[in-house]
C-alpha cells in the first residue's frame, strides 16, 4: 500500500515525501489500514480500532519508512523488480481473500439474515483501498473526483464482489456446498490468476466484455442503438 501511494505521487514522491513527511506517513496508514477503517465505519464500530495494536503501526511505519526514505531508494528498486513484485503481488492477494473471508463471517455474526451486509462488509475489507484513496489523496492536498470507485470502479473492486458473493452463499445456502478450504483455495487462485494477467500480460478488466454485453442487453444499450 505504500508503494501504491508512492506510485499515485507519480515523479514527485520523493520530494512530496521530504517536504511533507507526516501527510506522506498519514495517507499511507490510511492506505495499509483501509479495509479495517471502511469496514468499522459501515459497522458503526469505532474506527480508531484497526491501528489498535502498535506492532502493526510499527511495522507499516517501517515499511513507510523504507519505501520512501531507504539509501539509494533501494527498497523501491527491489520491489520494482519483476520477480519480486510478482511474488509480493501473489502474498497481497492470499491476504485480500483472507480479509474478505473474515469480514463475511464478522458481518454474518453480527447480521445473520442479511446477505447484503456480510458483501458489503467482504468487499469493504478486501478494496477497501480504492474506496478511501480519495480520503487518502484529500490527506495529501489532492481532489480528483471523477475518479473514485464508486463511479469508476477497479477490477479489484469488482472481483471482490465476487469473491465476497462466493463467500457469502458458502457460508449461507446450499448453491455453494463445497468445503470452506477449497473455496477459500478456488478464491484465491481466482485472485493470483488475474494479478499475474495484469503484471505479466497487461490484462487490464476481464470483466468488462460481461459488462458490455450485459449493459447492451438489460441496460438501455440496444434501444438505444435502435432509436439512432
Amino acid at each position: 500500500m505504500c508503494e501504491s501511494v508512492r506510485a499515485d505521487l507519480g515523479a514527485s514522491s520523493l520530494p512530496f515525501s521530504r517536504r511533507h513527511p507526516f501527510s506522506c506517513w498519514l495517507s499511507s496508514m490510511l492506505m495499509c489500514f483501509a479495509g479495517g477503517l471502511l469496514a468499522c465505519f459501515m459497522l458503526g464500530e469505532p474506527v480508531i480500532t484497526p491501528f489498535r495494536r502498535h506492532d502493526d503501526i510499527l511495522l507499516a511505519s517501517l515499511v513507510w519508512y523504507g519505501v520512501f526514505y531507504s539509501p539509494f531508494d533501494i527498497v523501491h528498486k527491489l520491489i520494482s523488480f519483476k520477480l519480486i513484485k510478482v511474488v509480493v503481488s501473489i502474498a497481497k492477494e492470499v491476504q485480500r481473500t483472507h480479509k474478505i473471508s473474515h469480514g463475511v463471517a464478522y458481518a454474518a455474526k453480527l447480521y445473520p439474515e442479511s446477505y447484503m451486509v456480510q458483501v458489503l462488509v467482504g468487499v469493504a475489507k478486501g478494496a477497501g483501498s480504492g474506496v478511501v484513496k480519495i480520503v487518502e489523496q484529500l490527506v495529501r492536498g489532492t481532489w480528483v473526483p471523477s475518479q473514485h470507485e464508486m463511479l469508476r470502479p477497479s477490477f479489484t473492486t469488482k472481483a471482490c464482489v465476487v469473491a465476497a458473493l462466493v463467500f457469502t452463499l458458502e457460508r449461507n445456502s446450499m448453491y455453494v456446498t463445497a468445503p470452506h478450504d477449497l473455496v477459500y483455495l478456488c478464491v484465491v487462485g481466482f485472485f493470483s490468476y488475474f494479478k499475474l494477467s495484469a503484471l505479466l500480460l497487461g490484462v487490464t478488466d476481464p470483466l468488462a466484455p460481461i459488462e458490455n454485453l450485459f449493459c447492451a442487453l438489460f441496460m438501455g444499450g440496444i434501444c438505444d442503438a435502435l432509436h439512432k
